[in-house]
């Protein structure tokens, strides 16, 4: 692969995943307040703009924490940690005690197409695909390797660890959940617009209980956003660094008195802010910015997955690195990639059909017309000045 079919490749993917990231969460947590102000006050409606500036006084209360309260992110992300096991527990226990259960047979082995689809499969693949943005922050990480003591050994260490006790968890909270879901209808029809929300209310049949669990998964998800805001500024400034993003030499500045790069944050916190305000015209387009994030991840793990097996079946051998999978390295990759490979071929659907405007997936279209502006402004400038971080890395060893 020519270095230029390489920028040119990495550079829409890394310009997509930073702007776009942030906003998943932030729209979530705002969506599970206002779900919880219309359970304990049955009148209040929820308006496209109270989700908006709710969403906005999420992104700048966790701008703030980045800014000023920096130094204390690893005390505090250390409290979200227990605060996450032990919010496990308090969405679990509840239902194992309190919920019906479900049929076994009825629960893992009926399908229903709800979807308007013309195959049960279909439906029920579209339907399953949406979960992949739970596989979206593992890599969070690599993007603080600088900030990290021997990060070539410690990040993936941290990464598989992320992603083994999550997935416990995970399994553990899924396979109660579907159990314990009840009456699907009114789930689905909630007037909070929250099933999770509804869920915990028809098992305590109680306010102050459900808001007390929703909450914990509010603050968690508000630890993740700390998280996020932080990668994203940081991917933002590792990129002005390497003369990719627009008015780099402005960007990649780190004032001594802060010792954190505090123009990428708050550009990233516009950028986000800015996307957030696209709810206001229009929710398909929201959506659509909104599924960016997930598609150019999948997209750049699909291709980066993809190459690595290459390599490995045909290239050189790959650099000296301090951790290594060794013999499972090729297996793991081919299996990842066919995971990834359906995964980001059918989150582009639409979720139901017959396809209208208003339910039409254009994910896949603003994916298409933001990959092409930034190529262009690729071959205009920016391959005149990006120099990918491999390069950097490599001119580095050599």
């Amino acid at each position: 692969m020519s270095n230029l079919f390489r920028d040119a490749l990495s550079f829409p993917l890394r310009l997509l995943q930073m702007s776009t990231q942030p906003v998943t969460d932030d729209i979530e947590q705002a969506s599970l307040i206002l779900g919880l102000a219309t359970l304990n006050f049955p009148e209040y409606q929820i308006q496209s703009w109270h989700q908006t500036l709710l969403t906005i006084a999420i992104v700048a209360s966790c701008t703030f924490f980045n800014i000023f309260l920096a130094v204390r992110l690893p005390l505090v992300e250390a409290l979200i940690l227990v605060l996450h096991v032990a919010g496990v527990f308090a969405v679990i226990i509840p239902l194992w005690v309190m919920a019906p259960r479900g049929n076994a047979h009825d629960t893992i082995l009926n399908f229903t197409n709800s979807g308007g689809w013309w195959s049960t499969g279909l439906a029920s693949t579209i339907g399953a695909v949406p979960t992949a943005g739970l596989l979206i922050g593992y890599d969070c990480s690599v993007h603080l390797s600088e900030e990290t003591e021997d990060a070539s050994s410690t990040i993936p260490q941290v990464m598989l660890a992320a992603v083994a006790s999550n997935a416990v968890m995970l399994l553990a909270v899924g396979i109660t959940y579907i159990f314990c879901i009840g009456d699907l209808t009114s789930v689905l029809s909630t007037s909070t617009g929250q099933p999770v929300i509804q869920v915990l209310f028809n098992t305590t049949q109680n306010n102050a209980g459900t808001t007390i669990i929703t909450l914990v998964i509010v603050i968690i998800l508000l630890s993740a956003c700390v998280g996020q805001v932080t990668t994203a500024s940081r991917q933002l400034w590792s990129f002005a660094r390497d003369g990719g993003a627009p008015f780099s030499r402005w960007l990649e500045v780190v004032p001594a008195r802060w010792n954190i790069p505090l123009r990428a944050i708050i550009v990233s916190t516009m950028i986000t802010t800015l996307l957030s305000m696209v709810n206001l015209g229009s929710n398909t387009a929201f959506n659509a910015f909104n599924s960016l994030a997930t598609i150019s991840i999948l997209f750049s793990y699909t291709i980066t997955i993809g190459c690595l097996i290459w390599r490995r079946l045909f290239g050189d051998p790959l650099p000296p690195r301090r951790w290594s999978l060794g013999k499972w390295g090729l297996p793991l990759n081919i299996i990842s990639l066919c995971c990834t490979t359906p995964m980001l071929f059918f989150y582009v659907w639409p979720l139901t059909y017959p396809v209208t405007p208003q339910n039409m997936n254009w994910s896949s279209t603003m994916f298409a017309a933001v990959s092409f502006i930034a190529a262009i402004y690729y071959v205009i400038k920016g391959r005149h000045e990006y120099d990918g971080p491999v390069m950097l890395v490599k001119s580095n060893m050599e």
